[in-house]
């Protein structure tokens, strides 16, 4: 499956593909090429389900694209498998940053869980030294095409494996090497933060920042676990804060009434890493882009921004996630800076980082 990013177009004529992104909320792990697992699973003789490429990306988006997050999270038993030496891991991560900079995306967090990649004999060290000598690898790729990208590593603990101290001790020990984050993922619902409390408690005390996903496959509670026990500066998803707002129609004008856990989010500027293709995909919120309800968060001043989630199980791009928004919702160029921008101000990076990136971004979209 291939996607022609020259055809996302604003109104205006204005081509999005050319103009910087921050991407927030990218899983490597959802983000191979389909043409590197076939080739990686023969080097390790794994049988595929589809043996052309593109009908092997078709595949991915059809298993994906039925509001079931059990049978989405499925497909990456395959996607995982070929990512098991270090060799697949450089590979893999080395491509997933050329494509983000041939996306425009000119900084880019890459989160993955590494306890999900030792079953060849690596360690958990190993595994982050491999995934970032890629990184490094494909920033060097990307800037002899003339694309400029800065990327960080996010470490994810995996809820049901109950490893989130000892991922966070990992996260600590290579924050100078590459790690920008940390970040919980895996079954939502009946895996509250509070499971990782103790993790989460040494972030804080080493001043890691963390983003928890919640408000994705469970509801306010799972957000509201993310705050209080996750420290969470960011919400993986957060769409489900909408249950958190009431809506009320008082004749032509509709008034919002936020909860305590919506109105925190909010009046704290607690960035929302949405992923609307996937959102709707999983079933965590519609069944078309048109349900979604990053409009509504958007116009209450909710701090939202773009992302993926999972290029490959979504067939998608932060392009076309943003030009799908901009169609559906009526957005024009200056609503699509808003969201880089938002982007930009919650990234894990220094101040001064940050405060440069959004003038790259300010300016690009002028």
């Amino acid at each position: 499956m291939t996607d022609d990013l020259s055809q996302y177009v604003l109104p205006g004529g204005q081509a999005i593909q050319p103009l910087p992104k921050v991407s927030l909320h990218d899983h490597l792990d959802g983000g191979l090429r389909p043409a590197t697992i076939i080739e990686l699973a023969d080097e390790l003789g794994l049988s595929v389900p589809r043996r052309e490429a593109d009908d092997l990306g078709d595949w991915f988006v059809e298993q994906c694209t039925g509001g079931d997050l059990v049978a989405y999270l499925a497909t990456f038993d395959l996607t995982i498998a070929v990512m098991q030496t270090a060799h697949g891991l450089e590979r893999v991560a080395r491509e997933f940053v050329e494509d983000l900079a041939a996306d425009g995306v000119v900084y880019g967090e890459i989160r993955w869980a590494p306890e999900q990649h030792l079953t060849r004999g690596l360690t958990l060290d190993e595994t982050v030294e491999a995934v970032q000598r890629g990184i490094d690898a494909g920033i060097d790729a990307a800037a002899a095409r003339g694309h400029r990208i800065r990327a960080g590593q996010l470490v994810s603990a995996m809820r049901q494996h109950h490893r989130g101290r000892e991922i966070a001790e990992l996260a600590v020990r290579h924050r100078d090497r590459g790690v920008v984050g940390f970040d919980t993922a895996g079954p939502e619902a009946g895996f509250p933060a509070s499971l990782n409390k103790e993790a989460f408690e040494f972030l804080a005390n080493a001043f890691l920042p963390r983003t928890v996903h919640a408000g994705e496959a469970d509801g306010v509670e799972s957000i509201r676990g993310a705050l209080v026990d996750g420290r969470a500066l960011r919400l993986g998803h957060g769409v489900r804060i909408v249950e958190d707002i009431q809506l009320v129609e008082e004749g032509s004008v509709t008034r919002a009434t936020l909860g305590a856990v919506a109105e925190w989010v909010r009046d704290r500027e607690i960035a929302l890493e949405v992923a609307p293709s996937s959102n709707v995909q999983t079933g965590a919120w519609g069944r078309a882009i048109e349900e979604h309800p990053f409009d509504l968060l958007y116009q209450l001043g909710f701090r939202v921004t773009v992302n993926t989630d999972n290029r490959l199980m979504s067939g998608t791009t932060i392009t076309r996630e943003l030009a799908l928004l901009a169609d559906t919702f009526d957005y024009d160029i200056d609503d699509l800076a808003v969201f880089q921008l938002n982007a930009a101000a919650s990234a894990f990076l220094p101040l001064e980082d940050r405060d440069a990136l959004a003038e790259l971004i300010a300016e690009a979209y002028a």
